[in-house]
């Protein structure tokens, strides 16, 4: 944590370390492009980058107090005196220009501290920017994504009602000949309905994902459209045995509750520094005349130098408050910062899990749609052949359409577990430096 104080200026935080545009790994271009978008057009990020911009402005504020101040003034004025009995009024001038000049003598590092408060509250508003900034990114990829499975369960609904009508249509057929119940085609019809019904949800759920974006990205919904594609198209970026040793320099939540905690122990400074004596030096100097044509003579010179000593005598105790207050408030924004380091380790350790077993469950996913497509292969053979119940057509379509489903939100899930390790780890990984829970690794 650092606090010094070099060459009278506030110190200087150290910026988050550069990391790769993560969302590329994916290997999606209208991904890319999207968070391009964001960039330059979120208002999240717009609104953060104004907050900046004010505590950079609260920084100079505070900065000069450790500065003396100077007041520059003129004066003319010109007055009537009453005449005596029989006498006339009398006229006079006066003009002067004057300088003064005021600065509290920082004993205590009062201006200082308060200063350097203000310059880690900058910095915290730094890093704040680039926490809204990665939690915006990782937005963008899972809505993206969500897209892209709803895509997909589309396209396999839109299958599946096909094939249930198709096996609908020769249950009709046998029905014709006496081969079939009208219960079997009741059915069959049941199964054709809930696939169509499938499909609205699913067309919603794309059009509502889109106008998200739309907003993620700064656009008007109804100007915006993403064509999407497949998940089987987007890249799983790799992860293999190491360790995020860096997780703390990249974490800019981590950051931002680092530098308050900083910023809290200035102001601690502050409240003790205001229980001892003040002493403010000023000066004035100047020229007066009685005419303007002398303002500038020696003889019109003026100046005086001036010294003040204040100490609180009797405040009910307000500066003990005001000082416990902050103590307080340090200790405070300490748990703070030591629960967002346990909070992201937490945040590392439940995303690697997530990869690891998605990445399991989707193996064996794969494995449950092709026996799955097997079985209703057979069973439309022979459907054809006049030799099977129709119950168990029924049967294997259904295993079929729901593993099919199950499969693709799988992936979506195992690719939503990368965009929260990326998001973890401070918005970039380097694949051999991060570790795998011990269940996982060979």
């Amino acid at each position: 944590m650092q606090t010094g104080w070099v060459g009278g200026r506030p110190p200087a935080p150290e910026a988050l370390p550069a990391v790769p545009d993560w969302w590329r790994t994916f290997g999606s271009l209208e991904l890319n492009a999207l968070q391009s978008a964001a960039r330059a057009d979120n208002l999240e990020i717009a609104a953060a980058v104004a907050r900046i911009e004010q505590a950079d402005a609260l920084v100079r504020v505070a900065g000069a107090n450790l500065l003396p101040s100077l007041d520059i003034g003129g004066s003319g004025a010109r007055s009537q005196s009453a005449a005596g009995e029989g006498g006339s009024a009398r006229y006079s001038n006066r003009f002067g220009l004057t300088l003064s000049a005021s600065y509290e003598v920082d004993f205590w590092g009062k201006n200082a501290a308060s200063t350097r408060s203000a310059a880690w509250a900058a910095a915290a508003s730094r890093f704040d920017r680039e926490t809204v900034a990665l939690g915006i990114a990782a937005s963008i990829a899972n809505t993206y994504f969500a897209i892209l499975a709803a895509q997909d369960r589309l396209r396999l609904a839109e299958g599946n009602l096909s094939i249930a009508q198709r096996s609908l249509d020769a249950i009709r057929a046998r029905t014709a000949v006496g081969t079939a119940t009208a219960l079997e085609v009741a059915q069959q019809e049941n199964l054709v309905l809930q696939q169509r019904a499938s499909v609205p949800p699913l067309r919603l759920q794309i059009r509502q994902n889109t106008n998200a974006l739309a907003v993620l990205t700064g656009r008007v919904p109804e100007a915006t459209t993403i064509d999407g594609g497949s998940l089987s198209a987007v890249e799983i970026p790799a992860v293999e045995p190491g360790l995020p040793s860096d997780l703390l320099t990249r974490r800019p939540d981590i950051r931002n509750a680092e530098a308050r905690l900083d910023a809290a122990e200035a102001d601690v400074v502050v409240a003790r520094a205001a229980l001892f004596p003040r002493l403010q030096l000023t000066a004035d100097g100047g020229v007066q005349s009685a005419a303007l044509r002398s303002l500038f003579e020696p003889g019109a010179v003026f100046w005086s130098i001036a010294a003040g000593l204040t100490q609180p005598v009797f405040d009910a105790g307000r500066l003990q408050a005001q000082l416990a207050q902050q103590r307080a408030r340090h200790g405070e924004l300490l748990a703070n910062y030591q629960q967002s380091v346990l909070s992201a380790f937490r945040d590392v350790e439940d995303a690697l899990a997530a990869i690891v077993q998605t990445e399991q469950q989707e193996r064996l996913q794969q494995a449950v749609v092709a026996n799955a497509r097997r079985a209703y292969e057979i069973s439309e053979a022979r459907l054809r052949e006049g030799t099977i119940d129709l119950l168990t057509l029924l049967n294997t379509q259904q295993t079929l359409f729901q593993a099919q489903d199950a499969l693709a939100q799988i992936r979506l899930a195992r690719l939503q577990a990368a965009v929260a390790l990326y998001q973890a780890l401070g918005g970039g990984f380097d694949p051999a430096g991060v570790r795998l829970p011990a269940e996982a690794r060979p």
